[in-house]
């Protein structure tokens, strides 16, 4: 279980809160008040899990990102128009604070790169949007070594992703339908099956127990062993393109740019191909057309992804009800949102 303090809740966060209370419980609002979050990259995605999160309830969010809002930044809607040139974690400062002043929201310019190792230690959980494959690595690496949540996400047109590492062992409380025994009376002889039944008027709260693995683990999936090769049918095609969204911007520096379009279609045709080679895949696992639906971030799409992200962060700082594990894929194309574990057990 996550230690952190134990909050009193006030009059006036009961009534702010009654609903959630009355949804997942006082002890889960209870957890939530407790936690502090780090929110690294306030594009349209980070937009959105920070309104979520805000709006939960937890005790302080840290909006964490060096860049300037810019002319594409129309997902974004923290920012308002008249703060474009400013930097974002600044800009969108205001608009979060107003969705939930009983959370306590702070912006941090630097650059997440120039962050020593302390920095993230003050942290229940850390989100990380926008950042590159080593940076996500890192970080992840050095959470899990102190107990911290580590949830990663993007959006690239019309595809999006998040992954969660919440520990070796993440206990967590599930509400299930209380099963009762019948009465028999004479049949004793009757098979234990039909003995019980399953009251839908009456829960209770079942605790169990889940294993995650690291992202270094879940993006070095051996593709050439029996059992990978079995599992490759069913894998999500936001798998490899994630892998060629991460060696461009390794590349890059970037994402690919609407303005530069010519040029980074022909990049990412390159990549896609060296990378599902590398990987040791038939590269017709990601279609030519893929290029023209990976640029921007969508709106809709930071919503969806975004309403997903936020929720996995609040069920385990909470630790209520079962998390994804590990990775969430969406495509925006078919509507289909696609959770697979890629660990290696």
């Amino acid at each position: 279980m996550i230690e952190k303090e134990d909050p009193v809740i006030t009059e006036e966060e009961a009534a702010q809160y009654d609903r959630q209370i009355r949804l997942w419980g006082l002890d889960a609002q209870k957890r939530l008040r407790g936690s502090k979050v780090l929110l690294a990259g306030l594009g349209g995605l980070g937009a959105e899990v920070a309104k979520n999160l805000i709006l939960a309830g937890v005790k302080g969010l840290t909006l964490l990102d060096h860049e300037k809002a810019n002319d594409q930044s129309w997902a974004q809607f923290l920012i308002p128009v008249t703060e474009r040139g400013r930097n974002r974690a600044q800009a969108s400062l205001e608009r979060a604070q107003i969705l939930n002043p009983m959370v306590e929201v702070l912006a941090d310019t630097d650059r997440i790169e120039d962050k020593d190792d302390d920095f993230f230690l003050q942290f229940n959980a850390v989100c990380l949007t926008g950042c590159s494959k080593d940076v996500m690595v890192r970080i992840d690496q050095l959470c899990s070594q102190h107990n911290i949540l580590v949830f990663c996400g993007d959006v690239h047109g019309y595809y999006g992703y998040m992954f969660s590492n919440l520990g070796p062992e993440h206990n967590y409380v599930e509400e299930k339908p209380k099963v009762v025994k019948k009465a028999t009376g004479d049949s004793n002889d009757a098979p234990d099956a039909k003995k019980v039944k399953v009251d839908l008027s009456e829960t209770t709260m079942v605790k169990k127990t889940s294993k995650f693995c690291r992202l270094k683990e879940a993006l070095e999936v051996d593709w050439t062993s029996d059992k990978a090769k079995a599992a490759l049918k069913r894998t999500p095609i936001g798998y490899f393109l994630l892998h060629v969204m991460l060696k461009f911007r390794t590349d890059k520096g970037r994402d690919p740019d609407p303005k530069c379009f010519e040029e980074d279609s022909r990049l990412l045709s390159q990549i896609r191909q060296d990378v599902l080679n590398n990987l040791g895949v038939s590269g017709d696992l990601l279609k030519d057309d893929f290029i023209s639906f990976c640029f921007s971030e969508m709106s809709p799409v930071c919503a969806v992804v975004g309403g997903v992200l936020g929720q996995e962060i609040v069920k385990a700082l909470s630790q209520r009800d079962p998390p994804h594990r590990n990775f969430f894929f969406f495509d925006a194309r078919t509507g289909n949102g696609i959770v697979d574990y890629f660990g290696q057990n």
